[in-house]
């Protein structure tokens, strides 16, 4: 665990959270989503390579002009279903924005979520559509105080409109928290607004010698609970 002298429990009022890699299994979601869809067509896919892929094909369609996410996930899905071979047409790859309601909570989210919203002011920031989100939070069990999607700011993370967007439902007093996965699109805009990170890092993963700093890394949301909660 690395954790800065200057990130305390007791300075915490705010906490936002990234949602799909941080709340929601994103990975196991896309991957049964493609193995679906795949089998559909007689084609077996590898999980790896799939995962993969995704991971280096949408960070190159959300910098682009900015479009829908459900449209980013289309052309992601066709574009990742032509790096493993499998060849599909746009229609075939709505398949994997028609599943992203049934992504699964990871399964401590939301017995950390209610542990923290009895003592903290919840939000989400995502790189998602409304609607989409809206799904989403029926599989949560809090009530968020606020949440920033995508479409509202027409931006995507690492972009600094998520964040900007949500100082005014944090407020200037301080006592923000931000959570995710993703060293790309979440840590490093929090770093570049000094806002306090916390790296989940559920995979174990080694942090890159010149990747952004966390100010604390924890395995899971259980484990950021109870440091924050006790």
């Amino acid at each position: 665990m690395i954790t800065l002298n200057s990130l305390r429990p007791d300075k915490v009022r705010v906490i936002t959270f990234d949602c799909y890699g941080t709340l929601i299994d994103w990975e196991g979601g896309i991957w049964n989503a493609f193995r679906q869809a795949a089998a559909e067509d007689g084609v077996q896919l590898d999980r790896q390579q799939v995962i993969d892929a995704y991971h280096a094909v949408e960070p190159m369609i959300e910098s682009a002009e900015f479009r829908p996410y459900r449209h980013v996930l289309t052309e992601t899905a066709r574009r990742v279903a032509g790096e493993c071979q499998w060849t599909i047409s746009p229609d075939k790859a709505e398949f994997l924005p028609r599943s992203l309601a049934a992504w699964p909570p990871f399964p401590d989210t939301n017995a950390a979520l209610v542990k923290l919203a009895d003592q903290f002011r919840l939000g989400v920031l995502s790189n998602v559509d409304e609607d989409l989100f809206e799904a989403t939070r029926a599989l949560l069990d809090v009530e968020f105080d606020f949440w920033v999607t995508a479409d509202r700011v027409e931006s995507y993370k690492p972009d600094l409109a998520h964040f900007e967007a949500a100082r005014p439902f944090v407020g200037d007093s301080g006592g923000w928290l931000h959570v995710a996965q993703s060293l790309f699109h979440d840590v490093a805009p929090a770093n570049a607004l000094n806002i306090p990170v916390v790296w989940i890092n559920r995979k174990a993963e080694q942090r890159p010698k010149d990747s952004p700093l966390p100010d604390l890394e924890q395995p899971n949301l259980e484990s950021l609970a109870d440091w924050l909660v006790g």
